[in-house]
């Protein structure tokens, strides 16, 4: 079994069982992260939905990103991230919210470097992100982002079953 599945797996059955639902937005990896989780059969009960919000423009219209801090900082930014998890739990109704954004390159993006990457996570009690550096081409840098993203999103779940 593939790391991306354990890690997908493992999500669902842990979120089934604290009884969470979860949303994903995603730029850098453009729906990778929701279609691991959807490759999981009972995924149906977890994954209330996902935005892919590759331009500014979606990520400020639909995951209510502010323009002001998007026009500051540049789409790869650790708030930016923990804006659009906050944005897609609301906007889907999830207990909790999971998103990436980043370099992939080939080239430099918002002055951060290839291989750049944030994933938010939002929940109950808040959004709050985490800021990468991954080394390789352009699908090694995706696909480690959404394993981080995978691993960021089985934590948060974790946390909130254990404090029940």
């Amino acid at each position: 079994m593939s790391k991306l599945l354990e890690l997908s797996t493992e999500v669902v059955q842990t979120a089934l069982d604290a009884g969470l639902t979860v949303a994903t937005a995603e730029s850098l990896t453009a729906g990778l992260v929701s279609a691991a989780i959807a490759d999981v059969p009972g995924a149906s009960g977890v994954l209330q939905g996902g935005v892919v919000a590759y331009r500014n423009s979606v990520k400020a219209k639909l995951l209510g990103v502010p323009d002001d801090l998007l026009a500051s900082a540049g789409s790869v930014d650790g708030g930016v991230a923990a804006a659009m998890a906050g944005g897609v739990r609301e906007a889907c109704g999830a207990d909790i919210g999971v998103s990436t954004t980043g370099v992939a390159g080939p080239d430099p993006h918002d002055g951060k470097s290839v291989g750049t990457v944030f994933i938010g996570v939002a929940g109950a009690m808040g959004s709050r992100s985490f800021e990468y550096a991954f080394d390789g081409n352009r699908s090694d840098v995706r696909s480690r982002a959404c394993e981080a993203a995978l691993e960021r999103l089985l934590a948060e779940v974790r946390t909130v079953l254990y404090q029940r």
